[in-house]
């Protein structure tokens, strides 16, 4: 039987675009099967806010930041925290991705007309030792364009190749299976699915109307991870993130459901790494929700209060956008899945954002008016709607008011004292009577605003909570949102699949999220944000570029 195309690639979600783009550049044939339908092209990263790890940049440059790639490297390595015998590929992605931001990736991406946000973003701050997790510079740039400016390179070249007939999508084509001819995969079997018209990023149709098999001479899986999949999310939680939450709220759409990695490890791929993963803490309910458990995350600043279920201040260093994981476990072992933060609107104004492309309609739609607006015109919209409408948000002048209205929106006992929460933000509001302070959130505060984008558009100045003038007083309550794999399926530099007996799957590859963003979990175990698109654009064009070599 004849191959119906030269390589054919599960998932057309960023990496696989970007795979599918090399392929054709290299005048190779491609299939691009998706269990979604057509409107849903580009997978997850449509929705992100589009941020990219970048090193050394002119963006970094012009903000007075010193970068480099032995810091830059430093901090990754301090952050993921190989440990592990079969970190050993994961190592060596992380190093050659390392090299990757800090050398032709920003000029790689604007030659295929990707331009970035002037200020940079500082996520992942640490706020431990300077051999400890975190950035130790701001490095997060936003993609202008969001989400969809990442995607709109990679689809318009695919869609150039498939008018000239390189690429063919078939979409509502769910996999089942990986074929092969003795141990070579050549091959995928599975169902047509029904034709769905559904709003992008809502369930589609699993109703079968037929079958389907394809042959090729290469298949590279870009599937994505299990965020979408709660049940499987809990079964690989890792013991060191404390018992599982009972309510998780989901940052990805539904069809991220974690199928192919099974199905290529039964195809003889190695999974590794499954225990780490990396879910938020700052989840709120979306109020016009799209996919199932709907979340949205909360991009704070370091200013907010934040309190664990019973009103005590979380320890040092988990500070608002300092340590994600690090708070993911605190909060686990205080026996609840949620906590609070308590601000001002002065800090909203200033310091809110929401993560993804639908909730920064002037990034996403390269609109500078309406970001200098954002900057001028009190709290931003999309925040806004959130407090007026989202159930996880209460605002009231008065603490006592606020502190009742805590304790009724999440039912039963009263957890919450008056006495202890306003003991907590007093005691913090002393600290701001002198220009020093013992309070290391105080401190924070004043390092941040000693960087200019921080300064100008992320730090509001510190001020006392409970002053009226700066009020009124808002509470948020937060909730564990999932969000990425950071293990997955096992692969050398070449994203080729690795066996159990270390040795190449022949014909398999496998990118982005499926491979844990290369090797099996790149990050280790855990992340400097911004690197998670980037991880699905250096492997799929890794695999793109192995896999254009290898057939004939």
């Amino acid at each position: 039987m004849a191959d119906d195309a030269d390589v054919i690639i599960v998932g057309a979600g960023l990496a696989g675009l970007v795979a599918a783009a090399e392929l054709a550049e290299a005048g190779k044939e491609t299939i691009v099967v998706d269990q979604e339908p057509e409107q849903s092209l580009g997978g997850q990263a449509f929705w992100s806010l589009g941020g990219i790890f970048l090193v050394d940049s002119p963006e970094q440059r012009r903000m007075r930041i010193r970068d480099s790639h032995d810091l830059a490297l430093e901090d990754w390595l301090c952050t993921a925290a190989f440990d592990r015998a079969e970190d050993s590929w994961p190592r060596r992605w992380a190093e050659a991705y390392v090299g990757f931001a800090a050398g032709e990736k920003r000029s790689w991406l604007t030659q295929r007309g990707m331009k970035f946000f002037p200020i940079v973003g500082w996520a992942e701050r640490g706020g431990g030792n300077a051999v400890g997790h975190g950035n130790s510079v701001p490095r997060f740039h936003v993609t202008w364009g969001t989400g969809p400016g990442v995607l709109e390179p990679f689809v318009r070249r695919v869609r150039e190749a498939e008018n000239s007939g390189l690429i063919r999508f078939k979409f509502c084509h769910r996999v089942n299976e990986l074929t092969r001819t003795g141990a070579v995969v050549n091959g995928v079997r599975g169902d047509m699915l029904e034709p769905s018209d559904v709003e992008r990023g809502r369930r589609s149709s699993r109703d079968i109307a037929g079958d389907f098999e394809f042959k090729a001479q290469a298949v590279i899986v870009a599937s994505g991870g299990i965020g979408g999949n709660p049940e499987l999310v809990r079964k690989t939680w890792p013991q060191r993130l404390g018992t599982p939450p009972k309510c998780m709220i989901s940052g990805v759409p539904d069809h991220v459901d974690g199928r192919m990695l099974a199905i290529t490890e039964q195809a003889g791929g190695s999974i590794i790494n499954r225990d780490r993963m990396w879910h938020y803490v700052e989840g709120i309910r979306n109020w016009a929700p799209l996919w199932t458990d709907h979340a949205i995350r909360i991009l704070p600043g370091p200013s907010s209060l934040w309190l664990d279920a019973r009103g005590k201040r979380l320890p040092v260093p988990l500070y608002p956008g300092f340590d994600t994981l690090g708070t993911l476990s605190h909060i686990m072992s205080t026996g609840f899945d949620y906590s609070w933060f308590i601000l001002t609107k002065k800090i909203i104004q200033k310091e809110f954002a929401l993560s993804g492309s639908e909730q920064n309609p002037d990034l996403t739609g390269k609109s500078w008016r309406q970001v200098l607006g954002r900057a001028t015109s009190g709290v931003p919209g999309p925040v806004k709607a959130f407090m007026e409408k989202g159930e996880d948000f209460i605002v009231e002048p008065d603490l006592s008011a606020l502190v009742a209205r805590m304790n009724a929106l999440v039912g039963g006992e009263p957890l919450l004292e008056l006495a202890q929460v306003e003991r907590e933000i007093r005691a913090r509001d002393r600290q701001l009577d002198n220009p020093f302070s013992k309070d290391m959130q105080i401190t924070a505060l004043r390092s941040a605003r000693a960087y200019l984008g921080d300064r100008l558009i992320r730090t509001a100045k510190p001020h006392k909570i409970l002053d009226p003038a700066n009020g009124p007083l808002i509470a948020v309550r937060l909730n564990i949102l999932t969000r990425k794999t950071l293990g997955g399926l096992q692969t050398d530099l070449d994203s080729r699949v690795l066996g159990t007996d270390g040795q190449p799957v022949e014909g398999l590859y496998a990118v982005g999220e499926a491979a844990g963003f290369g090797g099996g979990g790149m990050h280790g175990y855990a992340a400097l944000e911004g690197t998670f698109l980037g991880g699905c654009i250096f492997s799929g064009r890794s695999a793109g570029r192995a896999a254009s070599r290898a057939v004939g």
